[in-house]
């Protein structure tokens, strides 16, 4: 059973790879929904690439929450607006951080009790 981090966090897209562990997240944008329940984020791994994405069932509709049960840094993120392109990077210390995926700036988070 998925934890709920985000109550009625909706439904997103996230690559088989972040879902099965085989590769770390990578990027996370957020999209215009395109159905009831959709919550327009969408997760792809450190290892996709263009052919890999397009390829069917290596992209998911997966509960939010799921993603946050496997990288709890996305519920950080949940509240950004749709239009939203964010990198996601594991530093050598293990610090995660999200940086504007056009910038590459670091994103400032919103605190989390």
């Amino acid at each position: 059973m998925t934890t709920e981090f985000i109550r009625h966090a909706g439904d997103s897209l996230a690559s088989i790879r972040i879902l099965d562990g085989t590769s770390p997240l990578g990027w996370a944008f957020r999209e215009a929904p395109v159905a009831p329940g959709d919550n327009g984020w969408r997760f792809l791994s450190q290892d996709d690439n263009e052919t890999f994405i397009n390829a069917p069932g290596n992209i998911r509709v997966t509960d939010f929450n799921a993603v946050a049960e496997i990288e709890p840094a996305v519920i950080a993120i949940y509240g950004f607006p749709v239009g939203t392109d964010l990198t996601f990077v594991i530093e050598p210390s293990g610090a995660r951080k999200f940086l504007n995926s056009a910038t590459r700036e670091e994103v400032a988070l919103p605190y989390l009790p």
